[in-house]
């Protein structure tokens, strides 16, 4: 067993073992940070294909942006587990039976590629010194030029989208308008209101009232 195949069995074993505790790991958060255990690994796997674009891209994209995005929402979700996990044995047995035949079609998919006894031509067999970024970027920017750009649009619109959803005006939250702050003017900041002097009216009624009670207290003498 060389060095290549030792570590393709570490990371499995890591990759297998890390989307195990995913699905069973009490903690929504320790779940998500197992899910991007097992992206590494994967990464790792793809690494070792010489994939090393589908790797990065793996790294970047998932563990990079969205697995931190989920992480961030379920930190900031105040999410009942034992509501979540009710019904689970009441729906078990088809998920089982739906995980069965879905490693079934899987294990035939795969036996069948590894049955292939043909072996590959060498005009097709692609160089050392060729590097699989570098082709697949010359591809992306050159034939799918159009389609990226396409993706790139519907990204941003999405994206857009999803901060014009968020920046909505609630009524459970403040929101001050930017434009209204720099509209606003010294005299609209302070109003200046006159007020009648009632606490010294208050005072003399009170002083007043003193005195005719220590009159009558000395009439009384």
């Amino acid at each position: 067993m060389d060095v290549k195949t030792g570590l393709f069995y570490v990371f499995s074993m890591v990759l297998l073992f890390a989307a195990f505790r995913v699905i069973t790991a009490r903690n929504p958060v320790h779940a998500v940070l197992f899910l991007v255990l097992s992206f590494f690994q994967a990464a790792m796997i793809w690494m070792l294909l010489k994939a090393e674009f589908l790797s990065i891209t793996l790294v970047l994209v998932y563990v990079g942006a969205v697995m931190v995005l989920f992480l961030f929402v379920v930190m900031m979700l105040d999410i009942n587990v034992d509501s979540v996990r009710q019904g689970f044995w009441k729906h078990f047995p088809l998920a089982a039976v739906v995980g069965v035949l879905i490693a079934l079609e899987m294990a035939a998919v795969l036996m069948g590629g590894f049955r292939v006894s043909e072996e590959p031509s060498v005009a097709g067999q692609v160089g050392g010194g060729v590097s699989n970024s570098r082709e697949l970027g010359k591809l992306l920017y050159t034939q799918y030029l159009y389609p990226l750009e396409v993706a790139a649009a519907i990204l941003l619109v999405a994206m857009i989208a999803a901060i014009a959803l968020t920046l909505r005006q609630r009524k459970d939250s403040k929101y001050v308008s930017p434009s209204d702050q720099v509209r606003v003017k010294s005299k609209d900041r302070m109003t200046v209101l006159k007020m009648a002097a009632t606490q010294v009216a208050l005072i003399d009624e009170a002083a007043t009232a003193t005195g005719e009670n220590n009159a009558t207290a000395e009439k009384k003498e």
